[in-house]
């Protein structure tokens, strides 16, 4: 099983990122998927999750009515649009899924929102 996620940067706040997590070695379409943060200091949080077909989706607080997570099967990929980004934000954004009670996570990738 790997995970890797793309798309993190710095970015005003305000702006805008799409967050990728490229999935193989497992059958991606049958997992329920979800997106994690790390703020420097603080514990790991979940942002968002999303059912194995797409239909159904979970947001913390924090990020309801401003990130959206989405998946493509085909391409076995999960998406984090997040728009509106504010320096709260700013963290290490994590993929994780989990298989017969094994969690797997990706390395992450920082997002940097500046005031």
């Amino acid at each position: 099983v790997q995970l890797v996620e793309s798309g993190g940067g710095l970015v005003k706040a305000g702006g805008s990122l799409r967050l990728s997590c490229t999935a193989s070695g497992f059958f991606f379409s049958i997992y329920d998927m979800s997106w994690y943060r790390q703020a420097a200091g603080k514990e790991r949080e979940l942002v968002a999750s999303i059912d194995s077909r797409g239909l159904t989706t979970n947001y913390a607080d924090s990020a309801k009515g401003r990130f959206t997570i989405s998946r493509d099967n085909d391409r076995n990929i999960v998406y984090l649009k997040m728009d509106n980004l504010e320096p709260e934000d700013s963290a290490v954004y994590y993929c994780r899924t989990d298989i017969r009670f094994t969690t797997y996570w990706g390395p992450g990738t920082q997002v940097t929102v500046s005031s």
